[in-house]
């Protein structure tokens, strides 16, 4: 790889509708974290000290959808580009809750385009959980430094739709939280650094996590693009009036306005009902409802439809027609208008969300001058308290609203204390080049830090003569049970690879070199190109068994075998198993099918221990704990992208819950017919094959249904 002047920082957010206009409300998935990503990435490429930033998201070209979303890359700014990379169904856009199953072909996407830019990022910056599950395989994979910011939180969102009456396997079902939890978990117990918004995200958010007492946190809130929101000057009208005109009797009393996407966690609905049953307000106020952009109420999501049919039905039960607006469409500059038309007004904006992990159209409307009244849940306690320019209310509170809302509108001595207080307060505490200065300094700490490790682990990436020149696929499979089995299907495969000299051969097994050794001499298997040995922990080439070095230097991060030993020590079912099936990095285990222990309350005994390592049960007997890089499908990622060969240039065989991780995303992954039934799960996932034939006929099944090697690899 070339090396390259300043830094380069890789970010990652993956879901929604993103490009250089993006359209900001459009769904769920297009709200303020899209907008959020956007503005620190050009805050950070005005920095001279970045050279280089591109963001990966997802690309589709789904119809009807603006085309940007199927160009591979967008430039953003000098130095700063999107790219779009493959992921799941090309022709569809998926909402992030489905986004889960196609992740680990983001992966291998992701790899793929680092290789192909012969350019290694020093930073690699994750924005939510999904983003998050990718940034930890590629900060595995390559040794760089992981950021992440999450923006929202599973366990806390989770918390508050169940208080909501939703029933539990309702929620976890539409919003996927188990694999959520899971891997902002994952995140919090490798990311180098955790960004947070506020100190209360790190208390009382993130506190909800078992790794959090391990993670790095640091306060480091967004900031507010004061190019484009500011106070109105010596404005008296304002250019909204005609559109608002369509709804307002009287558009020039104090509007209450409110800007969110319809979702139920934003809680529309008891700000309506706040408003309709406060004559006062009604009297002298209007409601301003910015949920969004809708062409047809019938293309909606479901939950988009019933927060807005819920909105519609309180506005008819209490007849407020003339007396609240709910605009369908706007521009992205009409966005800094709505709050300059409610601050010319004397109006107020309000956020009653049920959470808000931050609140930055807070720091909008304080940028314009605009008093707020907001959730206590969440954010805007930091911001109410820097700004001083608002008033916290329970968001379940009708009553407690409507006081709030009275006191900001209708006192005018407070109104503009807190218009002029969140104007400075915004301007001293919140700014996107003041965001970039922190962040730059975190990661120049972070780099400092782990310098050392990092020259040592590039150079399992530069200057590496390949080590199978003249290959151009790659076959690999599992041993027991996969590659042996059945003589005459052995016999088939290896006249087959002898008729494929450029598909290099190779063996991924739990076993040690050197019981591996004997088993393919037993079976008269000629010694592989490639040896994987002790479940992904050691690799080895060729006749000479030339151990990859940098492989080994890299399975060194946050490995402590010593502390495996000691917190498995004495667990009931378990029993160490003997000394030469034992390695430098991997601690192996006999488990007792009567009292078996189960992979995740051992996990949650390592990570109680500070050790940072990871389990792997087979055929419900073996157990075997690894260090947190290791695994067969990282060493042979590690290898395609040493040699460069894309990975759809590889496949894998395997039949047991060891081989799971070699199995999928763009990797060409056989499951033979005689697997067991600890690889039931992966039917249906993306790039798995399940093969009648068993052992390796079943193999072969797998090359003919791919294709493999030729010009139509991809199933």
């Amino acid at each position: 790889m070339s090396d390259h002047h300043g830094l380069y920082i890789l970010m990652l957010s993956i879901h929604g509708r993103i490009c250089g206009t993006p359209e900001l409300g459009v769904d769920a998935d297009t709200g303020g974290q899209v907008g959020y990503v956007l503005d620190e990435i050009q805050a950070l490429a005005r920095d001279p000290r970045v050279t280089r930033i591109d963001l990966l998201t997802r690309r589709f070209s789904d119809p009807g959808m603006n085309p940007i979303y199927g160009e591979p890359r967008e430039l953003l700014a000098s130095g700063a580009r999107i790219i779009r990379l493959p992921a799941g169904p090309e022709h569809k856009y998926l909402q992030k809750e489905r986004l889960w199953d196609y992740l680990d072909t983001f992966v291998d996407s992701a790899l793929h385009f680092i290789r192909s830019e012969d350019c290694i990022p020093d930073i690699i910056h994750s924005h939510y959980a999904d983003a998050g599950y990718v940034g930890v395989r590629l900060s595995r994979l390559l040794g760089i430094p992981l950021i992440h910011t999450g923006h929202s939180l599973g366990r806390d969102k989770r918390e508050r739709l169940i208080t909501t009456g939703r029933k539990v396997e309702s929620i976890d079902r539409q919003f996927r939280f188990p694999r959520r939890i899971a891997a902002e978990e994952s995140v919090l117990s490798e990311a180098s650094v955790v960004l947070a918004s506020t100190r209360q995200e790190v208390e009382e958010q993130y506190g909800l996590y078992e790794n959090a007492v391990r993670a790095h946190f640091k306060i480091l809130p967004p900031g507010v693009d004061l190019r484009r929101f500011s106070r109105p000057g010596r404005q008296r009208s304002s250019p909204l009036l005609p559109d608002l005109r369509r709804f307002l009797e009287a558009p020039r009393k104090p509007p209450i306005l409110a800007i969110a996407r319809p979702d139920e966690r934003k809680n529309f609905q008891r700000l309506v009902e706040a408003y309709a049953t406060d004559p006062v307000l009604r009297e002298q106020a209007n409601l301003v409802l910015v949920m969004g952009q809708r062409d047809r109420f019938g293309q909606l999501s479901y939950g988009a439809k019933r927060v807005i049919q819920r909105v519609l039905d309180t506005i008819d039960d209490y007849d407020l027609y003339g007396q609240i607006a709910l605009p369908k469409h706007h521009e992205p500059e009409d966005i800094p208008e709505y709050y300059r038309y409610a601050a010319i007004y004397k109006g107020v904006f309000v956020n009653p969300a049920l959470t808000e992990p931050f609140g930055l159209t807070l720091l909008e409307a304080a940028a314009s001058g605009l008093p707020v009244v907001a959730t206590r849940h969440g954010g805007p306690q930091d911001i109410i308290r820097n700004c001083r320019n608002g008033i916290l209310v329970d968001p379940l509170n009708i009553g407690e609203m409507q006081d709030a809302l009275r006191q900001m509108l209708f006192d005018r001595q407070r109104w503009q204390r807190a218009s002029r207080a969140g104007l400075l307060g915004v301007r001293r505490v919140y700014s996107w080049d003041a965001h970039a200065r922190r962040y730059l300094a975190e990661v120049e700490r972070i780099l400092r830090r782990q310098r050392k490790q990092l020259r040592r682990e590039s150079a399992a990436r530069q200057g590496v003569r390949r080590a199978l020149p003249t290959a151009d696929h790659l076959l690999i499979s599992d041993i027991d049970n996969t590659l042996i089995g059945d003589p005459a299907g052995l016999a088939r495969l290896m006249e087959w690879l002898r008729e494929h000299p450029r598909v290099a051969f190779g063996v991924a097994t739990g076993r040690n070199l050197k019981q591996t050794m004997e088993i393919l001499a037993a079976h008269q298997i000629p010694r592989p190109d490639i040896c994987i040995t002790d479940v992904g922990t050691r690799i080895v080439y060729g006749n000479k068994l030339r151990e990859d070095q940098d492989w080994a230097a890299h399975l060194h991060y946050r490995w402590w075998r010593e502390g495996v030993l000691q917190a498995l020590a004495g667990v009931p079912g378990l029993r160490l198993q003997e000394k030469l099936t034992q390695s430098a990095f991997k601690v192996s285990y006999y488990v007792d099918p009567k009292r078996p222990p189960t992979a995740k309350d051992l996990q949650q005994r390592l990570r109680g221990q500070q050790i940072a390592a990871h389990v792997v049960l087979s055929h419900n007997c073996f157990l075997d704990v690894l260090p947190i890089r290791a695994s067969k499908g990282h060493a042979i990622r590690f290898l395609a992208f040493r040699w460069g060969l894309p990975l759809h240039a590889v496949l894998t065989a395997g039949d047991s819950g060891n081989d799971a991780d070699m199995l999928g995303g763009e990797i060409c992954g056989v499951v033979v017919g005689n697997h067991s039934p600890e690889l039931h799960g992966l039917r249906d996932k993306h790039h798995i094959y399940f093969a009648s034939a068993h052992h390796a006929w079943g193999i072969l099944e797998g090359i003919q249904h791919y294709r493999f090697p030729g010009e139509e690899a991809h199933a």
